[in-house]
C-alpha cells in the first residue's frame, strides 16, 4: 500500500495556537508533532512507501522525519511544492512518486480511523475512480454534508450550512490514478472542486461510512480538543 500525506498547508487558522515557525502537520500534541499520530496510524497497514506532499516551512518536517524515520516501517519520499498548487496540483506530484494503480491519500490536518484494508476493498470492488471515507456527524456548520446513494455512488455534496445529522468527507481516499488521470489539469487546481465535484456528477465517485475517530486540527478549538483526546487514544 502506497500513501499520499498533504502536509503543505499554511495552517493560517491555527497559528493562534500554533505560532508562525511550524506547519500545521507538525502542531504538537503531547509532545509529538500530529504527523506522528499519522504514521502511527500507518504502521496496522501494509504501507511500503509515503509520499509527504510539502511546501510551507518544509524543512521542518525534513528535520523531523530524517530524526525518526527508522522508527516507521515505510520508505519516505516527498513531493516538493515550490509554490502553492492546490491540493488537487499537490496531489498530483505526489501521485508521480506512486507505483501502485490504487492509492492511498491522508489530509495532513485530519485523523480519521479509518480500516484502510476495508476501503481498499471496497474501492476495487465498485471499480471506482476514487472513494471517499465519509463520517457521520451531528449538529454540525463548518462542514459540508455529503449525500451517498445506497449503492455507494456520492451523489451530492452540499454548502457549508447548520445541519442536525448527516456525512462529511473525513479527509480519506483511495485513488486510482490510471483511471483518473489529472494530466490535463492547470497547474494550480482545487481536488474537491475540480476533481471530486466533477467525478460525483458522472457517477465514478463512490464513499464508504465508517464511525472511526475523527478529528480536524484545523482551528484552535478542536486542536485543543485533540490534545485530550489523543492522550487516551494512544
Amino acid at each position: 500500500m502506497e500513501v499520499i500525506i498533504l502536509a503543505g498547508g499554511l495552517g493560517t487558522r491555527l497559528r493562534s495556537a500554533i505560532g508562525n515557525e511550524i506547519p500545521k502537520c507538525m502542531a504538537p500534541i503531547d509532545n509529538k508533532p500530529f504527523l506522528w499520530y499519522l504514521l502511527r496510524y500507518l504502521t496496522r497497514y501494509d504501507v511500503s512507501r509515503v509520499v509527504l506532499s510539502v511546501g510551507y516551512l518544509r524543512e521542518v518536517i525534513y528535520k523531523w522525519v530524517d530524526d525518526v524515520r527508522d522508527d516507521f516501517p515505510f520508505l519516505f519520499e516527498y513531493a516538493v511544492e515550490e509554490t502553492p498548487l492546490g491540493t488537487g496540483g499537490g496531489i498530483r506530484e505526489a501521485l508521480k512518486h506512486c507505483l501502485n494503480d490504487n492509492v492511498v491519500i491522508l489530509n495532513g490536518d485530519t485523523f480519521f480511523d479509518v480500516d484502510l484494508v476495508r476501503l481498499m476493498n471496497e474501492h476495487i470492488r465498485m471499480d471506482s475512480y476514487l472513494t471517499v471515507a465519509l463520517k457521520s456527524m451531528r449538529n454540525f456548520e463548518r462542514y459540508g454534508a455529503v449525500e451517498l446513494a445506497t449503492d455507494g455512488h456520492i451523489i451530492a455534496f452540499h454548502e457549508k450550512t447548520y445541519c442536525s445529522a448527516g456525512l462529511i468527507n473525513g479527509g480519506v481516499y483511495v485513488i486510482d490514478r490510471v483511471k483518473l488521470s489529472m494530466n490535463e489539469y492547470p497547474e494550480k487546481f482545487s481536488f474537491e472542486t475540480e476533481v471530486m465535484e466533477k467525478q460525483c456528477e458522472v457517477g465514478t465517485l463512490h464513499g464508504i461510512t465508517s464511525d472511526g475517530y475523527f478529528k480536524d486540527i484545523g482551528i484552535p478549538s478542536d486542536y485543543i480538543q485533540a490534545n485530550i483526546d489523543f492522550k487516551l487514544l494512544f
